[in-house]
């Protein structure tokens, strides 16, 4: 007769496991077989001594792990900053282009400007102002933009503010009305602050990285 079967039965038993055997044959071979009762007292024996035996020490690492790992994750944290920052900006633009909007909308809709402006000119004046808030708005939506819009935008602002300035000493507008103008060069600060932020982060072509050979 096999006993493979029995044995591997009885060792699936040892170990708390299913026997492929029903207990009423196992125990019925053991009770005839000598080789196999004998095999089963040492496989007892052995399993009781290996549950029985002392878990050797270990070292309690705890304490070396959390000191090695880093106090912060410098590419998240710059990831979520630079995030915070986009968004500060975009928020920022858009009350500016709203403001500039609002500051457009009376010469539109009434006719008047100040300094007492003719009607033709007051739209024009106010046409020229919803423009470059829409331009604005425009970059807060879609930053890409920025970079197209600022040639336009800083060439008007750099125009206006030497204008204004000229204005100013000749005496030829009042303070309050220069005054008025710091919005466009806040929005046009921010549009630039934009397209350098995109700039920067913009990769490098892979073909522009490459050094051609002569």
């Amino acid at each position: 007769m096999q006993c493979t079967p029995y044995r591997e039965a009885l060792s699936a038993r040892l170990d708390g496991e299913s026997a492929a055997l029903p207990a009423a044959e196992l125990d019925e071979h053991l009770a005839g077989c000598a080789g196999c009762a004998g095999w089963a007292r040492q496989a007892e024996l052995v399993t009781r001594r290996a549950r029985l035996a002392p878990a050797p020490p270990v070292p309690d690492l705890t304490a070396a792990v959390l000191a090695a790992l880093p106090r912060e994750l410098p590419g998240a944290v710059a990831a979520a900053r630079a995030r915070l920052a986009a968004t500060a900006l975009r928020l920022a633009l858009l009350a500016v282009g709203v403001a500039q909007a609002a500051f457009a909308w009376p010469s539109l809709t009434t006719g008047t400007a100040a300094m007492s402006a003719p009607v033709h000119v007051a739209h024009e004046t106010g046409a020229w102002n919803l423009g470059v808030a829409a331009a604005f708005l425009a970059v807060a939506a879609a930053p890409r933009l920025a970079a197209g819009a600022l040639p336009f935008l800083g060439t008007f602002a750099a125009l206006l503010t030497a204008l204004t300035v000229a204005d100013l000493r000749a005496g030829h507008v009042h303070a309050d009305r220069a005054v008025v103008h710091l919005l466009v060069l806040v929005g046009v600060a921010l549009v630039a602050t934009v397209a350098w932020r995109g700039r920067r982060r913009r990769p490098v072509p892979a073909v522009a990285r490459e050094r051609v050979p002569a």
